[in-house]
């Protein structure tokens, strides 16, 4: 049988939870966060087992004592797996496993296992798929001695061990798989330049996982993303083109929720859409304002952000879910002391103050201002549609032909983005670099 039919993901049934307290704030997995993620996977939660440690025992990272207990528990409750909310060495993970006969998982291994179950584009399996290898290749032992030997009749020497079989196996997938990222991210890069070529801004929506994100696109946008309330409701980062008046066209870019300790290879194996983050014009850090430990989940994504190369692009704040706030809070935008926008409050669930999201989204791309006659075509009437959603018109008439004329006021993107229409008969420039 080949090895990715044996190691195959079994799904989570019964769980025994695992907590340990160091005592240390900077080290404190939230529990909160711990049940939702467990949750996120699909488990049934037995029962949570916690206890106070200065130090992680070497060999079961719990202790002796502790990890009897969790034997207990997982015959008690005749559970399939251990979940311990913390990462553990290969070695604790497998003395531990042998120990409670059952399987045992990390939060690393957890969250990579809610990640395969919600990857849904080509390239997001990819990267989940290389992620669970490269941390299979640190954790596989020899399981199958019975193996050891498998020449034959004619065979000469000990062959090549099960172990050795599966590590092969392993290391050839993992590059296959990195070679096949390695040409989407190219891909990618040919879009993300195409972008830039067509000075197009791209707004990326960062923030930690759950904080509404994908609902807030899809309003923004249109766009039909996946959205639950629940942890990584989604994955893979999603594009699209929108127009902001005043500002001109503009490309959302929603991506993966981050979390505290994030794995270190996950961030490197989503780094072609983290990449969307540091190639960004503008990030809108999405907060849940009701969320009681929303300031150390924004210190956590503020660190990703800080990881992944993002720390010098500019950043609006924006707090969402204002409608679960006590006592209540408008809708209304922050601005600083020059009369730029620093926060937003709104509810995206609810659609309040997704206006003045967009209002302040566009002040970072307004620019210049110029005013323009234009004459369109009499049969233009898909263009006739779009000035209408462009800038503000200030005058509008016909000639003795029954041509379309306009006066505009235009940001210079929006200028660059209508100027060469060949149904435009012809423009006159009034007035440039006005104040908006």
């Amino acid at each position: 049988m080949e090895l990715f039919d044996r190691l195959e993901r079994r799904e989570l049934e019964r769980a025994v939870l695992v907590h340990v307290d160091f005592h240390n704030e900077s080290d404190r997995e939230e529990l909160d966060e711990f049940y939702e993620l467990v949750d996120s996977a699909g488990a049934e939660i037995c029962t949570l087992l916690t206890t106070k440690r200065q130090t992680a025992d070497s060999k079961y990272f719990i202790g002796k004592g502790k990890a009897e207990e969790v034997k207990q528990a997982v015959a008690l409750y005749e559970a399939d797996v251990v979940i311990v909310n913390h990462a553990l060495s290969p070695a604790q993970e497998r003395n531990l496993s042998q120990l409670v006969e059952c399987q045992v998982l990390d939060r690393v291994g957890l969250i990579l296992d809610i990640f395969a179950q919600r990857a849904r584009s080509h390239e997001g399996k990819l990267q989940v798929e290389l992620a669970q290898l490269k941390r299979m290749a640190t954790r596989l032992v020899k399981g199958w001695s019975h193996l050891d030997r498998q020449g034959g009749i004619g065979a000469r020497g000990p062959g090549e061990t099960q172990l050795e079989t599966d590590r092969r196996l392993v290391q050839g997938r993992i590059k296959q798989l990195e070679a096949k990222i390695e040409r989407v991210r190219k891909q990618r890069d040919l879009g993300r330049r195409s972008r830039k070529r067509s000075e197009l801004p791209t707004i990326t929506i960062v923030g930690y996982t759950n904080a509404g994100k994908s609902t807030l696109f899809n309003f923004m946008t249109s766009a039909g993303v996946y959205a639950e309330d629940r942890l990584f409701a989604t994955l893979d980062s999603t594009l699209r083109r929108v127009h902001l008046p005043g500002a001109g066209p503009v490309i959302f870019a929603d991506t993966v929720g981050f979390i505290r300790h994030i794995p270190h290879d996950l961030v490197t194996a989503f780094r072609s859409t983290l990449e969307e983050t540091s190639e960004a014009s503008l990030l809108i850090h999405l907060v849940d304002a009701a969320d009681v430990h929303r300031d150390e989940k924004m210190a956590d994504v503020y660190e990703v952000i800080d990881e992944v190369g993002a720390t010098d692009v500019p950043q609006l704040v924006v707090f969402n879910k204002i409608d679960l706030l006590e006592p209540a809070v408008d809708p209304k935008i922050d601005y600083d002391e020059n009369g730029v926008a620093q926060r937003v409050w709104l509810s995206a669930q609810q659609g309040l103050g997704v206006d003045l999201l967009m209002e302040a989204v566009g002040s970072f791309f307004k620019g210049q201002f110029i005013k323009v006659k234009l004459v369109l075509d009499v049969a233009a009437g898909k263009q006739r549609a779009q000035l209408y959603e462009l800038g503000t018109i200030v005058e509008e008439g016909f000639d003795e032909q029954g041509n379309s004329c306009f006066t505009m006021i235009l940001s210079d993107q929006e200028w660059e983005s209508i100027r060469d229409w060949p149904q435009l008969l012809s423009t006159q420039l009034i007035e440039a670099d006005l104040a908006h």
